[in-house]
C-alpha cells in the first residue's frame, strides 16, 4: 500500500494577499493562531476526512510555490531512502506546534522540495 498525500502548503512572499485569493476563490477558510506565528491552517470546508492545508510566509528566496506533504511512519527512514535514490534531504525532523506531529524534507532529484509528515 502507498503512502498518502496527507496536507498541502502554499508559500508567498504576500501570504495575506495569496490566503484572500484562495479564500474568495475556493471558499476556504485559514485560521490564524498565534501559537504558527504568520502561518496559517486551511480549512477546505469539504469534511473531516478532506485534505488540508496551510498558507505562510516563504522564508527564503526561491521557497514560494505549492509543496505536498507525504504521511510516513518513520521520517528518518523516509529521508535515508530518499538520499539512497537520489534525493536531499533539507530538513531534518522537526516537531510542529500544538501537536500536530512532526516533519522533515528533502529535494527530489530534479529539486522539487518534498514533506515528509508523521
Amino acid at each position: 500500500m502507498g503512502q498518502p498525500v496527507a496536507m498541502f502548503e502554499i508559500l508567498s512572499d504576500d501570504h495575506e494577499a495569496l490566503g484572500r485569493f484562495y479564500s474568495e476563490l475556493f471558499g476556504w477558510s485559514i485560521n490564524s493562531d498565534p501559537a504558527w506565528g504568520p502561518y496559517g491552517l486551511i480549512d477546505t470546508g469539504s469534511g473531516d476526512d478532506a485534505l488540508g492545508g496551510g498558507i505562510g510566509p516563504a522564508e527564503n528566496p526561491g521557497e514560494k510555490g505549492v509543496k505536498i506533504y507525504v504521511r510516513v511512519d518513520d521520517l528518518a527512514a523516509a529521508l535515508d531512502r530518499a538520499e539512497q535514490l537520489g534525493g536531499t534531504r533539507l530538513v531534518e525532523p522537526t516537531a510542529l506546534p500544538e501537536g500536530f506531529g512532526t516533519f522533515a524534507m528533502f529535494a527530489d532529484p530534479d529539486g522539487n522540495a518534498v514533506g515528509l509528515w508523521a
